[in-house]
This record gives C-alpha cells, sequence and structure tokens, in this order.
C-alpha cells in the first residue's frame, strides 16, 4: 500500500508508474463538498472502527500540502505532494525530491506524468485498478480481517495523532501500524510491519499543513510549461480474466477483486515508433492490502527468469506459465499470499 499511498488516504504513485510495467519492475529486480468537522476532545476516544471511517473521509475531503518520506531499508524516497478540492474536483501534484526527476499531476480521473530528463509527458487515465498516491487507501471491509485496537496518542509532524494498530487474523497479511491527525483525521504515517514486529517500510509526512489554502491554476503549472515535450497517451482498456480465458481459484481470505484491464507494458522513453505489448492486469484487495496480477504474453525477444524479490514490504513474484505466458504478481504482502494466487490462476473452462 505498500506498495507502495496518502492521496485518499494515501497504496505511493511516486513508487508505481501505471504506464511501464517494466519501469515498476525493474528496481526491484535490481535490488464543494465541507470539510469534516474539526475535533472534540473525545476524538481522541473514538475506537478503531470510528477512526477507519474517519479517516477515509479526511482523505477525500481535505486539502493538504506536505513533504511525504518513503523508508523502505536502504532506499529513502521523498516527495512534495499536494492536494486540493472535494472529492469530485481533485488535483493532486506528486513531485519527486531526490533520484530520477518526476512530476505526477492529477486533475480528477487524468493523471500527467512529467519526465523532465527525457523531456516526455505520459497522460493516462486513473481507473479502480490504479493506487492513491500516498498512504494507503482503507474500506471498511477490513475489519473482518484485521483486529483493530487504538494503542497511543503521539505527536508527529507538529500534530496531534491517535496510534491505530491493524494486526491481520491470518498470515496472509501484514501488520500496519497508522497515525492519524487528531483534528481532522487526515492519515499522517502509515509502517507496514513484519510477524516479528519489524518495519519493513514506512511512508510518513515530515511536514504537512491541513487545510492549506491551494490555488489551483500553481498546481497545474507544470503542463503549461511543456513545450518540446514528447506526449505519450498511455491507453487502457477495461477487461475481464475470464474474457481472456483466466480464472482466480481459491483466493486468499479476504481478497476481492476491483477491477481488471489491459494495458501496455514497456518505457515509452525508449519505445519510440513501437507498438507496445500489452498485459492484462487484475487488482485485488482485501480493504487495505492491494495484490496486482499481470498476465502478458511470452516475447522471445524478451529474456527473463523467474524471481521472487521485495522492497520493504512490497514482493514481487515473476513466472512463466506453460510457455506462452508471462505470469507477474505483486504487492505488499507477504511472499506466501502472492504464490497463492499464482498458484490459484488457471485456464478457465470454455
Amino acid at each position: 500500500m505498500p506498495a507502495a499511498r496518502l492521496f485518499a488516504a494515501w497504496p505511493p504513485l511516486f513508487r508505481r508508474t501505471p504506464w511501464s510495467l517494466v519501469a515498476l519492475l525493474w528496481p526491484l529486480a535490481v535490488a464543494a463538498q465541507p470539510a469534516a468537522p474539526a475535533s472534540s476532545p473525545a476524538r481522541a476516544g473514538l475506537d478503531a472502527g470510528a477512526w477507519v471511517e474517519r479517516i477515509r473521509l479526511a482523505a477525500a475531503q481535505r486539502s493538504y500540502v506536505g513533504i511525504l518520506v518513503f523508508t523502505a531499508g536502504q532506499v529513502v524516497s521523498t516527495s512534495r505532494v499536494a492536494r486540493m478540492g472535494p472529492a469530485d474536483q481533485v488535483i493532486e501534484r506528486v513531485e519527486a525530491l531526490d533520484g530520477r526527476q518526476q512530476r505526477s499531476i492529477r486533475q480528477n480521473d487524468r493523471v500527467h506524468t512529467i519526465w523532465p530528463d527525457q523531456r516526455l509527458v505520459t497522460i493516462e487515465r486513473r481507473g479502480a485498478v490504479d493506487e492513491a498516491a500516498g498512504l494507503p487507501e482503507l474500506d471498511p471491509r477490513l475489519q473482518q480481517h484485521y483486529e483493530l485496537r487504538m494503542i497511543a496518542t503521539e505527536r508527529l509532524a507538529g500534530r496531534e495523532a491517535s496510534v491505530l494498530l491493524l494486526k491481520p487474523k491470518d498470515d496472509w497479511r501484514f501488520t500496519q501500524r497508522l497515525w492519524a491527525d487528531q483534528a481532522t483525521g487526515l492519515l499522517l504515517r502509515a509502517d507496514v510491519l513484519s510477524a516479528q514486529g519489524q518495519i519493513l517500510e514506512s511512508s510518513a509526512f515530515s511536514d504537512i499543513e491541513i487545510d492549506a489554502r491551494l490555488a489551483r491554476e500553481p498546481l497545474l503549472n507544470p503542463l503549461k510549461r511543456l513545450d518540446g515535450y514528447r506526449v505519450v497517451q498511455i491507453q487502457s482498456e477495461p477487461a475481464t480474466l475470464e474474457a481472456d480465458g483466466w480464472v482466480v481459484e481459491r483466493l486468499p481470505a479476504g481478497f476481492r477483486l476491483l477491477g481488471c484491464v489491459r494495458r501496455p507494458v514497456g518505457d515509452p522513453g525508449l519505445d519510440v515508433g513501437k507498438e507496445p505489448s500489452r498485459a492484462l492486469q487484475a487488482v485485488f484487495s482485501d480493504g487495505l492490502a492491494r495484490v496486482s496480477l499481470f498476465i502478458e504474453a511470452t516475447d522471445p525477444a524478451r529474456q527473463r527468469q523467474a524471481l521472487l524479490t521485495h522492497l520493504g514490504a512490497t514482493h514481487t513474484l515473476m513466472k512463466p506459465r506453460d510457455s506462452q505466458w508471462w505470469v507477474t504478481v505483486m504487492g505488499d504482502v507477504p511472499a506466501a499470499t502472492l504464490k497463492a494466487f499464482a498458484d490459484g490462476l488457471g485456464r478457465s473452462k470454455p
């Protein structure tokens, strides 16, 4: 949400690049709706279930700007993030402050990703299968598979926060620890923990201004300075597993299909003039953790080997299937969960 998530309760746009499965996997392989009312002192005494709903509403209603830091092992990534609008008129902007230059700007369901070093901008529509930027999205049904407890009150990024522990009721998912702003319910930090309690990855605001008075035009200004940039439209198509002859049986408990699309894979910055190959992507969620399943035809020109790797809590499993297909499963879940998805993938009966 892993995965890597703060826009819409935060599962990191700077960690996931929807248009490019290759770019997504490469670092792993090598290594006016009104705002929610202000809180009363009793807010800190809300039960854990009430906090889940409050976090979800705050993510859809609040505007904010801040510095978001993602940490996984030796990897640290920092981004400047901003969000404005009610839920139906949203502008979100993420700018990487280290590593490869990248800016992502979402206006409602339209996402522009700008790569200054390549003089490239990609445009794609965000759908149900795409994770929000920043911290994890929460669904109330997660309470069926996680034990929720309020464990502390702490100060974070200059604000008082309630700390919520989400402990799984089985071994299919990781424990998560969330810091929610007491005054607004906005998520300030999310940690993913191993079974031994070690922090696998963390996404946290080091600085944030909530209910910031943001202006629309400055957020969108980078889209007006794209002279000389190559523009690539990334076209994803609605799809179903069944129509392509696939079925996932024996899903790990709690996971449900969110949606399925057919999308291009490869790097548009390199594959100039080439018709990109396409992969079928199905996304599953248990209300907190997400798992993406990619199926693409085997390409003899691309030499790949089966692998199981991870970055922080995000595990990736890649393997061939019947010499005709290449299957990739990834998500902020234990490796055994990915193996269960891969083992449950079969050809549907005609």
